[in-house]
């Protein structure tokens, strides 16, 4: 279902993105990838949620720095993933994710991150007026930004054994945005929606996933 397309941000600077869409698609998103890029794990995230009734974009993140990108879950992918995050500077990252937004404009458009893209999401909902709703899966970077007031409902989940984010931060973000919806999933580890990885929770993601959807249709009824 899904295919390569090519966007350009504002700066010029153009990139690729992988679309979705099924049948029936009343519904806009924007996925945000790991920093794995947009690998087989976001590649089918995306087609989860168009059969869910999304048209879906997740834009190459890492195409600034380097294209194709696409990374597995070994050590020496994650410390290649942060080398290429380290690289892009915020601003940037977020024209590439409005360049993405606007494919669906006049239309509400959701968002939606993973990891890395967890952070983005949170990063997108208070930076810019794109999306109508915005929803971040174990974003590790969301609690040094808590103070940040985001301009469209949010929406996060977080695993109680991830050991990347410490409890401290996620009670951190509970007090600072008490406006925010947040769950948290008991014996789940960081990358618990992710069938690829050891960490996966398959009760975990079924109720973040139901919930996510939920959340995100709520607020965009076309």
């Amino acid at each position: 279902m899904g295919h390569i397309t090519t966007l350009q941000a504002a700066d010029g600077h153009e990139f690729s993105a992988w679309e979705t869409e099924g049948s029936h698609h009343p519904y806009t998103l924007v996925v945000l990838q790991e920093i794995f890029g947009v690998n087989h794990h976001i590649r089918q995230v995306c087609e989860n949620f168009a059969k869910a009734g999304f048209h879906v974009i997740a834009p190459a993140l890492f195409d600034r720095v380097q294209r194709g990108v696409e990374l597995d879950y070994s050590t020496a992918s994650v410390e290649k993933g942060k080398a290429l995050r380290a690289q892009i500077p915020l601003a940037k990252t977020l024209l590439d994710i409005q360049a993405a937004a606007s494919v669906f404009k006049p239309r509400k458009v959701g968002i939606i991150g993973y990891c890395w893209g967890g952070t983005l999401a949170w990063e997108a909902a208070c930076r810019t007026d794109d999306f109508a709703a915005a929803v971040g899966w174990y974003g590790a970077g969301i609690a040094a930004s808590r103070n940040e007031t985001p301009r469209c409902p949010v929406e996060l989940h977080f695993g109680e054994q991830d050991t990347s984010i410490p409890h401290t931060d996620i009670a951190a973000i509970r007090q600072a945005r008490p406006e925010v919806e947040l769950y948290v999933y008991d014996d789940a580890g960081h990358g618990f929606g992710c069938p690829e990885r050891s960490s996966f929770n398959a009760k975990a993601y079924q109720e973040a996933q139901e919930r996510s959807i939920n959340f995100l249709k709520s607020n965009m009824n076309p």
